[in-house]
Parts: structure tokens; sequence; C-alpha cells
């Protein structure tokens, strides 16, 4: 049974929490995102997002006749207490449904947008996950490297001792075990974590670095850390996923 304080409500009462992917990028929205997702968001009145701004600028390129003032956003971030996410979705227990949209393309992956959905199961709100695009998932299906045992670790550690410790244990991963692993760095610090990674890692492991995915700029390109030490290269104002591991 949901565990919930309203047993009147039967699942068939509540709303359903749709989790809606934005293109992660300025592409144009068909290119990235099938038609029946703007049918979804049109039919939506509430939103759970990360950032109102850029939600309500999606939501215009997905369809410019959409009355934005006449929606509401509750924004659940990072900073959001666990606790005040329940209220968020007390449209559901009226019958209507909301939108979860994050600034990660893919909600509720890598995303606050999770805590969302676990309340809605406590509820016993049906989930809806609505296809489009993940940059985890892209940038693993274009680096060449094993997608049967991958792990996504988030931004590496900051501090020295710390990092150094992740960058040990993504070696012993891949080596030992080929479990590719994914991570994502802020842009302005991504060439830097490429010297990184060619300097400390060997030089026969495999670098994917996906940069602007979806976007007019997208580049992406795999090759040894070996090769990458000698390359030239740019990616300090743009979006990148960073996949390392081997040949499969």
């Amino acid at each position: 049974m949901p565990d919930n304080n309203h047993t009147n409500i039967t699942a068939a009462q509540l709303g359903t929490l749709y989790l809606l992917p934005s293109t992660m990028s300025d592409a144009s929205i068909d290119r990235v995102l099938p038609p029946h997702n703007a049918e979804v968001i049109r039919s939506l009145r509430h939103f759970v997002v990360e950032n109102v701004r850029t939600t309500r600028r999606f939501l215009k390129r997905v369809d410019r006749s959409i009355d934005i003032d006449d929606l509401t956003f509750e924004v659940l971030d990072e900073h959001t207490q666990r606790s005040d996410v329940a209220a968020m979705l007390a449209p559901l227990l009226r019958g209507e449904s909301i939108g979860v949209i994050s600034e990660a393309g893919c909600p509720a992956v890598a995303d606050p947008g999770a805590a969302a959905v676990a309340e809605a199961h406590r509820m016993g709100a049906k989930v809806v996950p609505m296809v489009g695009p993940s940059s985890i998932m892209l940038s693993l299906m274009a680096s060449g490297m094993n997608g049967q045992q991958f792990t996504f670790l988030g931004y590496l550690p900051v501090e020295r001792q710390a990092r150094a410790a992740a960058l040990k244990e993504i070696q012993r991963r891949v080596s030992r075990d080929n479990v590719t692993q994914v991570f994502i760095e802020t842009p302005y610090r991504n060439n830097r974590l490429i010297a990184e990674l060619a300097q400390q890692l060997p030089g026969d492991m495999q670098l994917c670095v996906a940069a602007d995915l979806t976007g007019p700029g997208e580049s992406i390109v795999s090759r040894s850390l070996k090769e990458w030490a000698h390359a030239a290269y740019d990616y300090g104002k743009t979006p990148a996923i960073f996949v390392v591991g081997n040949n499969s």
C-alpha cells in the first residue's frame, strides 16, 4: 500500500507525474524530442523544475502559444529540503498532473527531480518517464567503450587527496573490472581535467569527451589518453561529459 496519509484517494483519482526531458542545448525541439512530449506539456498547468527561468524559456520553445503566466512552478534543486517536496506535489491529490523538468536533460537521473519521483510513488501516483535525451546515455553510446557495465560518478572531488583517490579508483575499475567510468566537470575546468587524466592515468586507456550534446556545436572525440596528451583542444566554455574506459 502507498505510504501516505490520503487513504481515501485511489490511484485513479490522483494526477500523473510526467518526467519531461529537455533539449540540453538550443537545438530545435523537433530535432530532439518526440511530438508527443509537446502534447503532454501543453496539457499541464503545474511544473516542478530545477530552474524557473530556463524552464519558462524551454516551454516557449516547445510552443510559443503557451501562456506562461497561467502556469505554476515549484523549484526543486540541490538546496530543497526533502520535507518540502510533498507540498510541491499537492496538485496530484486534486487529480491534476505535474511535469518535472531538470537542467540535466533527463529528469531524476543525476538530478534532484528523483525526490519528486520518490514522493509520487509514496503517494501512489502514476509516474510516466517521457522519451528524450540523456547526456550520460548519449556519451556512453558514442564512446565505443563498454556499455554493459558503467558507473556515473557525477563531479570528481576538488580537494587534492580525495581527487587523487578518485582517479586511482577510476583506474582500478577500468583496468581490473572493465567498468566504464562516466563523469562531468564545471566547463571552465574541462581543459585542466583532460590534462590531468592524460598525466595520471595509463596512456592506453580511452577518453571520450562529448561536448554540446544535441547542440549545433556537438563534438564527440574518443581517443587514447596518450593521444589526448599531445592533442590540441579547447572545451573551456562547453558543457561536456567525460567517459574513461577500454575500447570494446
